[in-house]
């Protein structure tokens, strides 16, 4: 697993979101939904610049330091600083906030459960026993 699993973790929690969001107004009001995905982006945004941190700091050719500053500025200050003031809305409930927070861990989570129940990163050498078993 690679930048690959982590770019469609991304697209799946925020297709997620999108198909929550219209369900989520009806069933559980406005503002809990409203809660839910704004947590849900910020989920997002806050692992896509760890990841883009990461991999402008630890590279074979050395790390790009503009660009290693660049994130850090955007993620540790100006996110952290959108995540507060998003637990200081009156109309959010921190427990809605944390569901969306949460739910990129979540699809990872299941993403990699699945992978591994489907067998997709056994080698071929791995496959063919398995095969030979059952």
């Amino acid at each position: 697993m690679g930048i690959d699993f982590l770019n469609r973790t991304f697209r799946t929690t925020a297709a997620l979101l999108l198909i929550f969001v219209p369900f989520g107004f009806y069933y559980f009001g406005f503002y809990q939904s409203l809660a839910i995905l704004s947590g849900g982006i910020w989920g997002i945004l806050n692992v896509l610049f760890i990841t883009r941190l990461v991999q402008s700091t630890i590279r074979a050719e050395g790390a790009q330091t503009s660009r290693a500053v660049a994130f850090a500025l955007i993620k540790f200050p100006a996110l952290y600083a959108a995540g507060y003031f998003l637990l200081k809305v009156p109309q959010f409930n921190p427990i809605h906030l944390l569901i969306g927070f949460s739910l990129l861990l979540a699809v990872m989570v299941l993403k990699v459960l699945g992978r591994l129940y489907l067998g997709l990163d056994n080698s071929a050498h791995e496959n063919e026993k398995l095969q030979k078993v059952h």
